[in-house]
């Protein structure tokens, strides 16, 4: 297996690092908070980029200026380190979008 599921530790140590992310379910999740629907739709589009750069895509969807993401490797059963990079260039991208939380 390329990418192993990490363990809860190794997980809340990363989490530690990355506000307003929270691990349930074996999932990372994250809600996303923009001032209207274009800021959040150009927080996708960017995110899109990256996810496509990685070949690793999270469950997600918006509602005017809210996005909802959920992380995990379908594979592993769920978080390995492909996802905390994501969810780590996620958080960078929306500092730097002006996310609100």
């Amino acid at each position: 297996m390329g990418n192993p599921r990490l363990s809860d530790e190794t997980i809340a140590e990363f989490l530690s690092e990355l506000p307003g992310w929270a691990l349930s379910a074996n999932q990372l999740s994250r809600s996303f908070q923009f001032p209207d629907f274009s800021a959040a739709m150009g927080f996708m589009v960017r995110v899109g980029m990256v996810c496509e750069t990685l070949d690793h895509h999270p469950n997600w969807y918006n509602v005017y200026g809210k996005v909802e993401v959920q992380l995990w490797t379908h594979d592993a059963a769920g978080v390995t380190a492909l996802d905390i990079r994501l969810a780590t260039q996620m958080s960078k991208i929306a500092a730097q979008m002006g996310c609100q939380n």
